[in-house]
């Protein structure tokens, strides 16, 4: 059995099996921060409780302000705002808000962007700028979501739900996922090659 689980892990020194190993890498950690995040939400967050709480109320006022300014600037809709909530009238005439909540921010995407980058192979001395330039790409996706959110409640206020919980949370993870993809294609594999010339 060693014997065989040594000759496996021998392919992916093979490069027609590189890209294999990378996405099962990357699905692993992917999977492991998940369910480990779950695990870390439920109890609380320890040790770092309070700074969690805060960072999700900092976070969240942040989003909250940039998407009542794009919502207004860039779509045009009249708006009033209370307690981080942003009210308006839908294009069917009923009455439709979106709601920014400590909750709605990116805290999980940041973990898991942030956990999967530093345990992914790859020089450290690009993952010290990169892993902090996708945590902004996830903020602005997430400002996308919001704003996305608004928009629709807006024009099809009766597809807010699915919008919520799949559009845009696939979206998120997609980002995640192009992003890895620049990593491995542009930062991993490119050293692993002019270490092989």
């Amino acid at each position: 059995m060693k014997d065989k689980i040594l000759s496996f892990w021998k392919l992916r020194k093979n490069k027609r099996y590189t890209a294999l190993f990378d996405v099962a890498i990357f699905a692993l950690l992917l999977f492991f921060v998940h369910y480990g995040y779950i695990w870390w939400s439920s109890a609380g967050f320890p040790p770092v409780k309070d700074l969690v709480d805060r960072l999700f109320i900092f976070a969240s006022a942040i989003l909250y302000d940039q998407s009542v300014w794009v919502v207004t600037h860039l779509f045009g809709y009249d708006i009033t705002t209370e307690s981080q909530t942003i009210f308006f009238t839908c294009r069917t005439g009923e009455a439709g808000y979106v709601g920014v909540e400590p909750g709605c921010t990116s805290l999980k995407q940041w973990v898991h962007w942030v956990v999967l980058m530093a345990l992914f192979p790859g020089p450290w001395k690009h993952k010290l700028w990169y892993i902090p330039m996708g945590v902004i790409v996830i903020h602005f996706v997430n400002l996308i979501r919001v704003t996305g959110l608004v928009f629709t409640t807006y024009n099809w206020p009766m597809h807010y739900d699915f919008f919520h919980n799949y559009i845009f949370k696939t979206f998120f993870y997609f980002m995640i996922f192009v992003m890895w993809v620049v990593w491995v294609e542009y930062f991993k594999n490119k050293r692993k090659v002019k270490s092989e010339e």
